[in-house]
């Protein structure tokens, strides 16, 4: 059940990437207009988050839930009226704002119920589950659009919120750990930003999400683009990164048995790090780009967050029991809403080429290694006289 709540995330952002291009046409815009959609949606859903965390925290996960998927819906039902590229950004907030309200739940529930190394493979078994949704989704978006048109995929959307609605109402029982006194929604925040280990652990995930969102952004304008591939062969593309992160989760899964999070975490970023760096050094380099070599070099680079995204996460929110679904929204919020950014970076510098995606890519896992090597550090012994 949490797999299918936070799966709503990327069945919203996935589901229409194949339909970008039909979207335009049919509202009248560009392509670079509806791409803006995808940064407009992971800023609305990052903004959820941070309402949503203190929310859950304070008034309980079922009601929180509920809250953010009824939200959600609406802003479905209102994106299958749009007519125009500024109707489509309206809505797309509503519903993003509804999706982060809710999905910022689901980690919370994995801390409610589990702690340390069970955390981090909960967090893993439950992430394994979840990738099948952006597997999927451009799937399910090119069969609705070949069959019904574009419309009918958030009409898909809207059917999916519902049911979580009804599922969630008759199954999950509330798991939140109340504090002991009453706690304002500054504070909450307070008590995570202040904490310097829990802190670098959470710029690890937001720069590991930054890069994984201007990959998304910018994918159907370089696979469709700038390769040629069709709509078709489009999600084939996209999947196989998926598939990659799968496999990946699966072994740190496995290694969790052996290995701390931290340090498999550690692995994450380097991998990362270094498949990054080839990639800017391909594309920068060979003129003659080969569709294949791309894609087996973002494999290397989304793979890597079989190691970081569940790692990272569980590391956070073991240092906050009674506060963990603020802490959730926290690394919620600034992963999508670097996400936002980055993905606005990569169609506002867009070439036509892959080379500013690459640039992002790089950016953004550097800057999470160096970010998390900063907070970690030792502060230094002060002196003292004899």
């Amino acid at each position: 059940m949490l797999a299918s709540l936070t799966g709503m995330a990327p069945l919203a952002i996935d589901a229409y990437l194949p339909a970008i291009p039909t979207i335009a046409n049919a509202i009248g815009s560009n392509v670079h207009a509806v791409e803006l959609s995808i940064s407009l949606f992971l800023g609305g859903f990052g903004l959820g988050q941070l309402i949503g965390g203190p929310f859950s925290d304070h008034f309980g996960r079922r009601i929180a839930t509920f809250a953010g998927l009824t939200l959600f819906a609406f802003g479905s039902l209102g994106i299958c009226f749009i007519q125009s590229v500024e109707m489509l950004w309206a809505a797309r907030v509503i519903q993003a704002i509804g999706g982060g309200v809710a999905v910022v739940n689901s980690n919370a529930i994995i801390r409610d119920i589990s702690s340390g190394k069970e955390s981090a493979r909960n967090l893993s078994n439950m992430a394994l589950i979840l990738m099948i949704a952006p597997l999927l989704a451009p799937m399910i978006g090119t069969l609705i659009l070949k069959f019904s048109g574009w419309r009918a995929i958030f009409v898909f959307l809207l059917a999916y919120a519902l049911i979580l609605i009804l599922v969630f109402y008759f199954k999950m029982p509330e798991t939140r750990v109340k504090h002991t006194q009453k706690i304002s929604i500054l504070t909450r925040y307070w008590m995570v930003l202040s904490h310097r280990q829990a802190l670098a652990y959470v710029f690890t995930l937001t720069c590991a999400q930054a890069a994984l969102f201007a990959f998304i952004t910018g994918s159907p304008s370089v696979y469709m683009g700038y390769f040629g591939l069709s709509e078709t062969i489009y999600p084939l593309y996209f999947g196989i990164n998926i598939l990659a992160l799968i496999v990946a989760n699966r072994i740190n899964n496995r290694m969790l048995r052996s290995y701390s999070p931290h340090s498999l975490l550690t692995f994450g970023q380097i991998l990362q790090c270094c498949a990054a760096a080839s990639l800017l050094f391909y594309v920068t380099f060979f003129s003659d780009l080969s569709s294949y070599l791309f894609a087996a070099l973002m494999m290397l680079i989304m793979s890597s967050h079989g190691f970081i995204m569940s790692n990272s996460m569980s590391s956070t929110i073991e240092f906050f029991p009674t506060n963990s679904a603020t802490a959730t929204a926290l690394m919620g919020a600034f992963g999508f809403t670097t996400g936002a950014i980055t993905g606005s970076l990569v169609g506002i510098f867009g070439d036509g080429t892959p080379l500013p995606m690459a640039i992002v890519i790089l950016g953004c896992t550097t800057t999470g290694i160096l970010l998390r090597n900063l907070l970690q550090r030792k502060k230094p012994e002060p002196l003292t006289t004899s």
